[in-house]
């Protein structure tokens, strides 16, 4: 996002969890906002001259307002109405950057959801989960990047995956992700993943490891890393036999390789 649409974007993640704090029944208007979101971001989708108009900056913000209002008003709950008023009246850098805020308050508030459920942590995991599965089976990935198949299509294949499987919370938001996507599908579900845990103040910290992590290990993994970056950590773990022994952790950017075949190959470098 371009500075503008960035501290726009701020601007309205502000006014969502004020909105949403201030509501009676936190997890049902929580849920039934961030669907709602989705629902009006597809009518954007469908309609250019609609998206353009609410978000172009050269028509007054009570224009674009009174926009929104007229076609929106009455098709969703005032809650979700007062949240998408917010965000028009900002400056966005451009109609697309307007959608791709719209999305990321829509995930923001389901995400509340789960928080006021006390599942914000196991939403985290089964979205992380998830990510390693689309990873793992390459098939299934492909499937669901196929830009010549229906959104009904995939949601209804990653739907039959996922049935009785992960919260309504992680399915809803992955059923939404693989059909509005940035990226590939495994990334935007890791990047919700990621969300979840900077909701919860804390960093992710991808971790492979050669055999399993016990929960003493994690434990005592995660209190290191933090010490290390001064926050409180979340540990996305896998399993990795060709590492042989030890561990590679990334945080953001930066790359510790503690593993036995990375210690192997920096000796192999050395040797002449």
């Amino acid at each position: 996002m371009h500075a503008a649409s960035r501290e726009a974007l701020a601007k309205a993640t502000r006014n969502l969890d004020t909105i949403l704090s201030g509501q009676g029944n936190a997890v049902a208007t929580a849920a039934q906002t961030g669907t709602e979101l989705f629902d009006v971001v597809e009518i954007l989708d469908g309609d250019r001259a609609l998206r353009v108009a609410a978000a172009e900056v050269s028509n007054p913000a009570e224009q674009r307002v009174g926009l929104v209002r007229e076609v929106f008003g009455g098709k969703i709950s005032d809650t979700t109405l007062r949240v998408l008023v917010d965000a028009v009246e900002l400056t966005w850098s451009t109609p697309r950057e307007m959608r791709e805020g719209l999305i990321e308050l829509g995930r923001r508030a389901l995400l509340e959801s789960a928080r006021s459920q006390g599942q914000l942590e196991q939403v985290e995991d089964e979205l992380f989960r998830l990510s390693r599965i689309l990873t793992d089976q390459p098939r299934l990935t492909q499937l669901l990047d196929d830009r010549t198949a229906t959104a009904d299509a995939k949601r209804g294949l990653l739907a039959s995956v996922l049935y009785g499987k992960v919260t309504p919370v992680t399915e809803a938001l992955a059923l939404q992700a693989i059909t509005r996507r940035d990226h590939g599908p495994v990334q935007d579900i890791a990047a919700l993943s990621a969300l979840a845990a900077d909701m919860q103040n804390r960093t992710v910290a991808h971790v492979v490891a050669a055999t399993q992590l016990t929960a003493e290990q994690e434990q005592g993994l995660k209190d290191k890393l933090g010490t290390i970056y001064g926050r409180e950590m979340s540990i996305h773990s896998e399993v990795d036999p060709s590492l042989l022994g030890g561990v590679v952790v990334r945080v953001g950017s930066e790359v510790i390789d503690g593993s036995t075949s990375g210690k192997l190959e920096r000796l192999r470098s050395k040797l002449p």
